[in-house]
Order: structure tokens, then C-alpha cells, then sequence
């Protein structure tokens, strides 16, 4: 099921949001205080989503993240509300040596949205 939804009396599973989520990963571009930079969005809803990127910004910034797409793009304006990095260890011969690995990105609740004026030319 690509869909999330909040625990149910069928579902109990504590679940802390209250909307529907895709579980989907895709490219997008992200502008922010400081700088461009392209990102791996996942697990995206209509308020908000997860991007993954290689910096992070202060929580309470305004970004814009461009979703670009074949007839154009749409830019969702929006306000990073969490920042996480994960540090991990690969395990000792699992295609490579145990060296640690990790992953940092931004939850961003969107705020609006508007049409992007062209397709990203960094996303093609």
C-alpha cells in the first residue's frame, strides 16, 4: 500500500500524523537561506514532506521546493520544521567495509503553492 493513513480502531498503530502519506522517492530542487541544492524527497502528504539533502537549513526557515514535471513545475513554498541526521555503521561484509554512513534532510510543512515560470534545468 503506497498510502498511510492514522490509526483507526481496525489499525492501532500510533501514528502521530493525521494525513495520508505517499511513500514515494523523487527528485526535487530546493531553495532556501543558504543556497540551491537538489534534494530526495520521500514520503510526501499534502501538508508536508521529507527531503533529503547534502545541507541542511535552521528550522523555522522558509525554503521552496521545485517539483519539476513534463508540462512545467510546481514550487510548494514552505517552513522546515524539523532537521535530522542519522549516523549509522555498514555491517562488516555487506558490499564494503564497516564504515559509518548516514543520511541528513529537513521535514517541511507546506505553506502555499505556485507555478513554477519554467522546468529546472539542474533536474533534467
Amino acid at each position: 500500500m503506497l498510502w498511510r493513513t492514522k490509526p483507526t480502531e481496525t489499525n492501532p498503530s500510533p501514528e502521530r500524523r493525521s494525513m495520508a502519506r505517499l511513500d514515494k522517492v523523487f527528485a526535487v530542487w530546493l531553495e532556501g537561506e543558504r543556497g540551491e541544492v537538489r534534494g530526495v524527497a520521500r514520503n510526501i502528504s499534502p501538508g508536508g514532506l521529507f527531503v533529503e539533502t547534502p545541507m541542511t537549513e535552521p528550522i523555522g526557515t522558509e525554503v521552496r521546493v521545485n517539483f519539476s514535471t513534463d508540462g512545467g513545475g510546481i514550487v510548494a513554498v514552505g517552513e522546515v520544521r524539523y532537521v535530522c541526521h542519522l549516523v549509522g555503521r555498514k555491517a562488516p561484509g555487506s558490499d564494503g567495509p564497516d564504515v559509518p554512513v548516514g543520511v541528513q534532510g529537513m521535514g517541511i510543512r507546506f505553506v502555499r503553492f505556485e507555478a513554477a515560470s519554467a522546468p529546472s534545468e539542474s533536474l533534467h
